[in-house]
């Protein structure tokens, strides 16, 4: 890791009045860089609540829209214009609008990991951090949307005992960790306490002691006596929960489980959109304003 890069980068950030935003999945160096790093709820919190004039998101592309939906009249800047979201592709605005027409008393809840077409198309948008909490608010006699992720769709439903429309979409990353694998790592680190995250298929999540967004493994494993944990989820994280308890030991529930997206952003490209101010994110206005009413629904539940 470069420190005289991370010295350029805070000096060119100062200069600017930006704030650099990383997520929990990013590389180490990047998390090093950033004034927050956090969660999708936690990044839209600060997200909505920043004094800077600029904010550098260094994440995917549907995050850095979030912050620019909720910052109009700030520059948004995506280091890398590649760094995408499979799980976000795959809903769009025109096909959930037929399904709006076939279910005409449904309220739509979108997961944050949409476009800004879809959230324009929703309700409330939610996060894996308060998914449960969002969907336990809509009244029991509406129907509900939920996109696009079926298996935090179906973790949803196992916590509430609500019914809802599923849409056919998940998180490669997540949706590709089987039994067989999980199993081999506890055969290798038996009794030790497995923590996934809920975009895991429902077989994963059955198994696990602790299903909880990002922010919520950190919290569980921070304040948990134990000393050695499976996690399901990320490799980028296992950085993040290293820093935050040194002393424990952290086993991935696969090997290769990576989201190469979130490592499109290096501290070279960090450094050269500060210099540049490239790959700036624009949202239509029309299309703004309804996806911020559904963030701030969302943001307005504590």
């Amino acid at each position: 890791m470069s420190r005289d890069l991370l010295q350029e980068i805070d000096k060119k950030k100062q200069q600017l009045n930006a704030v650099i935003m990383a997520h929990f999945y990013q590389l180490p160096e990047i998390q090093e860089a950033a004034d927050f790093v956090g969660d999708s709820l936690q990044l839209a919190k600060q997200a909505a609540e920043t004094d800077a004039q600029v904010i550098v998101f260094c994440g995917v592309g549907f995050m850095a829209e979030s912050a620019k939906i909720l910052n109009p009249q700030k520059t948004v800047i995506l280091p890398d214009a590649k760094a995408g979201c499979p799980m976000a592709d795959m809903a769009d605005a025109n096909a959930l609008r037929e399904m709006k027409k076939q279910h005409p008393n449904a309220v739509v809840v979108s997961y944050v990991n949409t476009s800004a077409e879809v959230k324009a198309e929703s309700y409330i948008c939610c996060t894996s951090s308060n998914a449960v909490q969002v969907v336990n608010l809509i009244p029991e006699d509406k129907e509900i949307i939920f996109v696009p992720d079926k298996n935090l769709g179906a973790y949803i439903q196992s916590r509430t005992g609500r019914d809802m429309i599923l849409w056919e979409g998940c998180c490669p990353v997540h949706d590709a960790l089987t039994t067989l694998q999980l199993e081999e790592q506890m055969r290798l680190h038996p009794g030790v306490k497995v923590a996934v995250h809920p975009e895991c298929p429902p077989e994963i999540t059955r198994m696990a002691d602790a299903v909880r967004s990002t922010a919520g493994i950190l919290e569980y494993v921070r304040y948990s006596p134990e000393q050695e944990f499976i996690i399901g989820t990320e490799q980028g994280f296992l950085y993040t929960l290293q820093k935050a308890c040194p002393e424990k030991k952290f086993y991935l529930a696969r090997t290769g489980f990576e989201c190469p997206d979130m490592k499109y952003i290096t501290l070279p490209k960090l450094n050269e959109t500060l210099i540049n101010k490239q790959y700036q994110i624009e949202v239509p206005e029309d299309i703004r304003k309804n996806a911020y009413l559904a963030l701030q629904r969302m943001l307005a539940i504590k």
